[in-house]
């Protein structure tokens, strides 16, 4: 099988781009990723990050890397919130076969399934690294996308309306079993629909394990990343999405798995979070059991395509596997949001 990443295509390429030209290239993968892959690539003085999309891809519009390419070169150094230093793209499938990026490493750690050092004994540092995730957000959607270059980036008109329909379209195209609560849920959104928020640049993946924060106290975040999903459109869908997946202390993932943090950790509670954001954007959140909703149910749309692909054979992702009983309880989380007890 090709390899995602050729080693001396990449160099032919980096040579027309003058990045360290002449130099041996190594490349080494950092993620096996659940959507795109990630590559660490050395060359002379210099070490870069290369995204691309996946051997087979969830969507035909999943893993664009021109636009998220584009976004990050309109953040970078321009927005309220960090992102990582866009270096090259190439989007000449004659190079690797697949569109691509190049973009600055990022000196910082993730909170994914543990608190990672020097976090870990600091007891300020939940609720510190929840703060700035809350906050960084409410920068991405502070963001001048019109003067920023992005005013073509989305199509915000009519965006909620789309949200449903177009869900439940990609969902058809690879579902292989019922999903009443899924149903449900695609139902109870379109009665519920609100009128839309102003317009801002949306990430499309918010939550905790896509950005980066510094390796040392005091927590800050140092990066926000993973925009392969972003758009213009109503930003309290990031804030859904993101308070549709925080866990209060002591509460587990719907589809397994726990926090990060330890129990009894001095967390903020959703509300907590959804009040910072309200005051810090000046935005109306009085209907957003709404976005909570439909972010849950997006996710279990997109999660039922992985737990098509693993099913087909299609993709060696282990994880693919827990969506079996995952998907189902991701579409009854979100029932619950819905019914107000959450």
């Amino acid at each position: 099988m090709e390899p995602l990443v050729d080693p001396d295509r990449l160099s032919s390429w980096m040579d027309g781009e003058g990045l360290e030209p002449g130099a041996p290239v190594t490349v080494d993968r950092i993620t096996t990723g659940h959507s795109n892959e990630v590559f660490r690539v050395a060359r002379g003085e210099r070490v870069f990050v290369l995204r691309r999309p996946p051997r087979t891809p969830l969507s035909p519009t999943a893993h664009d890397m021109a636009r998220e390419f584009r976004l990050l070169r309109a953040f970078f150094g321009h927005a309220a919130v960090p992102v990582p230093e866009p270096i090259a793209g190439c989007f000449d499938l004659d190079v690797l076969g697949v569109p691509f990026y190049l973009m600055a490493p990022i000196d910082g750690v993730v909170v994914r399934e543990t608190l990672p050092e020097p976090f870990v004994d600091d007891p300020k540092a939940p609720r510190a690294c929840a703060y700035e995730l809350v906050d960084a957000l409410a920068g991405i959607h502070a963001f001048d996308w019109r003067a920023g270059g992005l005013a073509d980036f989305g199509k915000p008109d009519g965006y909620l309306e789309r949200q449903v329909p177009r869900w439940l379209g990609q969902l058809e195209r690879y579902a292989t079993r019922p999903l009443p609560d899924v149903d449900a849920a695609g139902r109870w959104l379109q009665e519920h629909t609100p009128p839309m928020q102003p317009p801002a640049v949306i990430h499309g993946d918010y939550k905790l394990d896509n950005v980066m924060f510094a390796p040392r106290l005091p927590v800050e975040l140092v990066a926000v990343v993973d925009w392969e999903q972003s758009t213009v459109g109503d930003p309290l869908v990031d804030l859904g999405w993101m308070i549709g997946l925080w866990l209060e202390s002591g509460e587990r993932a719907a589809f397994g798995g726990a926090s990060p943090f330890e129990p009894g950790a001095d967390l903020p509670s959703r509300q907590d979070l959804i009040s910072r954001y309200a005051a810090q954007s000046g935005r109306d959140v009085s209907r957003l059991a709404f976005y909570c909703v439909l972010g849950l149910f997006k996710l279990a749309c997109v999660m039922e395509g992985s737990f098509a692909r693993f099913r087909a054979g299609t993709s060696d992702d282990a994880y693919f596997a827990a969506l079996e009983t995952g998907v189902p309880a991701l579409a009854r989380r979100a029932l619950e949001f819905a019914e107000g007890t959450a």
